[in-house]
């Protein structure tokens, strides 16, 4: 599955999509960034509430395919600009981390 065709369901909104045709697979969720950089893998779609520029760097360093903001968190426009810049997917919706990773469960397997 790519981010392109996450965003398609109902339950995920685009926030910066510069290469939506990466493919997901599997899925992190974590807001410990420190722990995100050392679990995670390139490619996971990763799952969190975080909002500052650190998610950026984070998921550039780890390369996962998309960021998750996950109950409804949104970016401002700096984060935004950076995560488009640096070629981060990310996209948004206001069900919890856990509901999230539940969708993407029965969308992944």
């Amino acid at each position: 599955m790519t981010v392109n065709d996450l965003i398609k369901t109902e339950q995920f909104v685009e926030v910066s999509l510069p290469d939506g045709e990466r493919e997901i697979n599997g899925v992190y969720i974590g807001d410990l960034l420190s722990w995100v950089m050392g679990n995670a893998q390139a490619d996971n779609a990763w799952i969190t509430i975080m909002s500052n520029i650190n998610v950026v760097a984070v998921a550039s360093l780890i390369d996962v395919s998309c960021v998750i903001l996950a109950e409804g968190v949104s970016l401002d426009d700096e984060v935004k600009a950076a995560a488009q810049n640096k070629g981060i997917n990310v996209v948004s919706t206001t069900a919890s981390a856990y509901e999230t990773a539940v969708m993407l469960s029965k969308i992944l397997l």
